[in-house]
């Protein structure tokens, strides 16, 4: 298996799993893959055609400018990107889009993961903000680019994490203006770095030569939070704000494997702007960044902080479980194609009412292998397997360490989600042209096979996985696909999907995953919107449920045009549904997202209702 495979070429493992499709099996609801036979143990078939227990009605795809729900529900806005959070901040200026002090007053642009918290009867959301579409946030001249030392702080004034406080009255949620939660945490904000990498030479620089403080979180994707009541805002393609003012620099090839250029090849310009994010000067920078940040969302004078036992590669979540012995283990994808699949396991136990502060600064980091038997392993990264010198070089070169001992190249892991029913783990693995045609960033093959079994694909998968005794902890696990994303009104063959995809809920690229109390899994996309070719009939990007148990799947809502569906989260109650909606009408001009009219598009949070006052999810 492997080597260079050509679209429309079939692989002897593709040829398997076109077996396995036509047989129309669930192995308890996921499929079943196996590298020489089809495995599916004692379980008997299930039928996808089992009555669910979703709650709504599914809606078809839409290429609206709109949110489109089932019927019985209904949405409204909460935030939208320049929202200010203080009385004495500017509203967003359509024409204008704001400037750098208004920024700083007001929500950041392009929300993605998020979570809800509560302090007695108030609720606190903390959200992330990504990154800025520069066709959007400059979208008011001629060369949608940044032109002025404001723009630059307007951009950095974007990014990070929006923390503030929400209220319903008559119905509809909105901010608290002035709340004592409200904060803004930007490019610009001191950060702790703590953990095993904290005041290693690789860290240190002109500004920090102790190496143990830093300015700023950016590029922040999903999230995750701990028993404890903290956030975790998870920093993903960190790189490309750096570059080279020498062009005759040369990157070490140590940041070449996390993507770092001398070009400003997205045309942020923060390397101009901010010395810091000129590699040629501060080349030990690009090493601060690319962690996961533990920020309290209920203290908003405390300093967050860079857990860098956690690793450093492109985040896209932190999910948090409590294995039976007490530890904290941290599940987490490195979303880039052919890169891997983590989890961390903390060195003491969590008690609760105790101070569980640094449970994230001591522990294990492990990667996931994955063998076609539907077999897998967690490989422990330390100095003996990987032949690094020391566990802060593993925490800082997390790439290099999984390249050393062998790990599966994955198609870009995003969200993972724990079942909270039974011990099993789930992540999306959204797509990835590149698999069975050239290595990743490191050099690694990126065969087909495992838990990748299609070449080029297009289309994306969820894995899932159940930990050796149901402890979180085990080194070993059983897998299989719950489900594998395609079109089969287009296609015949793998690229059609798994027998629980059909016409009328096809998707591509599943991204952010999250369980609801309920077991049910909540499924979002952030794939090709073009609505044709491969992709005919999907629509715009949406947001779907599915049954674990089953395998059945439903399409819940359709977002916008041009938009991703991103962070979820839930109100106390169960009654609403808080559902990211980012950068819709992308590429400029398309959308008009939520303002309608000739508005600016901005990405927002909506809540989601029943008509009847009940539950969702």
């Amino acid at each position: 298996m492997g080597g260079n495979v050509r679209e429309g070429d079939e692989t002897d493992f593709e040829s398997l799993s076109n077996q396995l499709l036509s047989r129309r099996y669930f192995a308890g609801g996921g499929l079943a893959f196996g590298a020489s036979a089809f495995v599916v143990g004692t379980l008997a078939p299930v039928s996808i055609s089992a009555a669910g227990r979703f709650g709504f009605q599914p809606v078809k795809a839409s290429t609206l400018d709109t949110i489109t729900l089932p019927k019985g529900f209904r949405w409204s806005v909460v935030a939208s990107w320049g929202d200010s959070l203080w009385s004495d901040g500017a509203q967003f200026d359509h024409q204008t889009r704001g400037t750098g002090a208004s920024q700083e007053r007001a929500i950041g642009d392009n929300n993605d993961g998020m979570a809800m918290f509560r302090e007695g009867d108030r609720n606190i959301l903390a959200v992330n903000n990504e990154y800025v579409n520069l066709k959007v946030f400059y979208g008011n001249r001629a060369s949608r680019k940044p032109e002025t030392a404001d723009d630059l702080r307007k951009a950095k004034a974007a990014h990070g994490v929006s923390v503030f406080e929400i209220a319903q009255e008559g119905g509809t949620w909105s901010i608290v203006n002035d709340s004592p939660f409200n904060r803004r945490i930007t490019a610009d904000t001191p950060i702790e770095i703590n953990g095993p990498a904290r005041g290693h030479p690789l860290l240190r620089t002109t500004a920090d030569p102790g190496g143990t403080n830093t300015k700023g979180t950016w590029n922040n994707c999903g999230n995750g939070r701990t028993p404890w009541g903290t956030y975790l805002a998870c920093e993903e393609n960190f790189n490309v704000y750096f570059a080279s003012s020498d062009e005759a620099y040369p990157i070490p090839s140590a940041l070449k494997r996390y993507g770092i250029k001398s070009k400003d090849k997205y045309g942020y310009g923060w390397a101009i702007g901010d010395e810091r994010f000129d590699v040629s000067k501060h080349p030990n920078e690009p090493n601060r960044a690319g962690y996961v940040v533990e920020i309290d969302p209920l203290r908003p004078t405390s300093t967050p902080k860079k857990r860098t036992a956690l690793g450093r590669f492109k985040h896209e979540n932190a999910e948090v479980v409590i294995a039976d012995s007490g530890r904290i283990v941290v599940y987490m994808g490195d979303d880039e194609r052919g890169e891997f699949l983590y989890k961390f396991v903390s060195e003491e136990r969590y008690v609760e009412g105790d101070d569980n502060s640094d449970l994230l600064d001591k522990g294990n980091l492990y990667v996931a292998k994955f063998a076609d038997t539907l077999r897998g392993e967690w490989l422990a990264l330390t100095p003996a397997t990987t032949g690094m010198n020391s566990h802060a070089e593993i925490c800082i070169h997390t790439r290099q360490a999984a390249s050393a001992v062998g790990a599966t190249t994955m198609d870009r892991p995003e969200w993972v989600a724990a079942n909270p029913k039974k011990t099993e783990i789930y992540c999306a693995l959204t797509n990835n042209r590149d698999r069975g045609k050239k290595p990743n960033k490191g050099g690694d093959a990126t065969p087909v096979g495992g838990p990748n079994p299609r070449a080029e694909n297009k289309f994306g998968q969820i894995v899932r996985w159940t930990p050796d005794g149901a402890d979180h902890e085990s080194t070993g696990f059983s897998w299989n696909l719950f489900v594998m994303a395609g079109n089969p009104t287009v296609h015949s063959d793998a690229r059609a999907g798994s027998d629980n995809i059909d016409a009328d809920n096809m998707f591509n690229s599943p991204d952010g995953i999250t369980f609801g109390t309920n077991g049910l899994l909540w499924i979002r996309t952030d794939g090709n919107y073009r609505n044709r070719g491969d992709y005919a009939g999907m629509g715009n990007n949406q947001m779907l449920v599915g049954n674990p148990e089953t395998g059945q799947i439903r399409r819940f809502m359709v977002g916008p045009k041009e938009c991703e569906i991103t962070g979820i989260a839930w109100s106390t109650d169960h009654k609403t549904l808080f559902v990211g909606i980012q950068h819709p009408g992308e590429k400029g001009g398309t959308s008009h997202f939520p303002d309608g009219g000739d508005s600016t598009p901005r990405s927002s949070i909506i809540a989601i209702t029943r008509d009847d006052g009940g539950t969702i999810g």
